[in-house]
C-alpha cells in the first residue's frame, strides 16, 4: 500500500479518474489542493511504478500512469499482510469484523458471495 500522505493522495487521484493519467494530469489534480511542484509529482508516480503499485504506459513522448489495483484489491492485501504477520489472525479478523456497522457487514457479505458465485 503507499506508505505517505501524497503517494495515497497520487493513488486516490489515479482511482477516481478511471484511465491512466500523465504526470501533468495528476499534477494538475493535486494541485487544486495544495502546491506541489511538477517534479515532486513525477517522483512519486516513479517511485509507485517501481514499487509495482501503478503501471507506466508509453503515450507518445509521456509515460500515463494507472494503478496496478483496485482500491478494494490493495485494501485487502494490506489487511491481509496485517492479518498474516499476528500470531492470531482469527481473533484479530474476530475484532475487526465486530468493529463494523451491521449494516456494513451485512453489505460485505452479499458483495463478498456474489462475487464468489461468479
Amino acid at each position: 500500500m503507499a506508505r505517505n500522505d501524497l503517494e495515497r493522495e497520487v493513488m486516490t487521484k489515479l482511482w477516481d479518474a478511471g484511465e491512466p493519467l500523465t504526470v501533468r494530469q495528476v499534477h494538475d489534480l493535486l494541485s487544486r489542493e495544495r502546491d506541489l511542484a511538477y517534479t515532486t509529482v513525477m517522483t512519486v508516480l516513479d517511485r509507485l511504478a517501481k514499487k509495482g503499485l501503478v503501471t507506466q504506459q508509453r503515450a507518445d513522448r509521456a509515460y500515463k500512469y494507472a494503478p496496478a489495483q483496485t482500491r478494494e484489491e490493495m485494501t485487502a492485501g494490506v489487511m491481509m499482510d496485517a492479518l498474516t504477520a499476528t500470531p492470531d489472525r482469527d481473533a484479530a479478523l474476530a475484532y475487526f469484523v465486530g468493529q463494523l456497522p451491521p449494516e456494513a457487514l451485512r453489505a460485505a457479505i452479499e458483495k463478498a458471495t456474489r462475487n464468489i458465485e461468479r
